[in-house]
């Protein structure tokens, strides 16, 4: 995991959560522009090793996206990749990584980023009430979901630039031997293409 070290006491830090399988051009886009166009002083990258809602997909080894993730974000100071979750059972789930942040690191306040297809089922989620009343909520709309209303008192909509990329449409490309160039970053496609991941 990148040193948060950076971090001054107090500031916000978003939290992105994925599988991240693998990690794409839109993901980036949205991260860095939750980092740079908002109150955020960084976006960290949570690769999560198996999402309560995934069960059963196929994933590529949690080391080897947290690699993708790293070389994806390589050079930019705003952006981190995270393995918190790496050491918790699985599933996991976010409260249980959001209390396990807040926990290592007392002075920072943790913000969750989500899309606008997630919010709707978020009171599905372990512990929802407890994550809408002890910390903020970054939402992005997404094309063809509309935000429930009223929204709670700690989600806010950020109209982020979004990309219609999916991980799903990724590793079907390279199952098919397809180019994925300008899909994900350059590091990255070298990295899937050179190990064969994917395929």
């Amino acid at each position: 995991m990148s040193s948060p070290a950076s971090v001054r006491s107090g500031r916000k830090v978003g939290l992105l959560f994925g599988s991240f399988n693998p990690v794409h051009t839109g993901h980036l886009i949205l991260a860095n522009f939750m980092a740079t166009h908002t109150d955020l002083a960084e976006v960290w990258l949570v690769v999560s090793p198996q999402s309560p809602f995934k069960v059963g997909q196929k994933l590529l080894a949690e080391q080897l996206r947290l690699d993708l993730v790293q070389r994806a974000i390589a050079g930019n100071d705003r952006l981190r990749a995270l393995d918190v979750e790496f050491s918790l059972p699985q599933p996991s789930y976010t409260i249980d990584t959001l209390e396990l942040l807040r926990a290592r690191y007392p002075a920072y306040q943790f913000v969750l980023l989500m899309g606008g297809d997630n919010l709707p089922g978020l009171s599905g989620w372990k512990a929802a009430n407890r994550i809408l009343a002890e910390f903020e909520v970054y939402v992005y709309p997404r094309p063809g979901y509309e935000l429930p209303a009223p929204l709670p008192p700690a989600v806010r909509v950020v109209e982020a630039p979004l990309l219609d990329i999916s991980a799903t449409f990724l590793r079907q490309c390279l199952h098919q031997g397809r180019s994925i160039r300008y899909l994900v970053p350059e590091a990255v496609e070298d990295r899937i293409r050179d190990q064969g991941y994917y395929r």
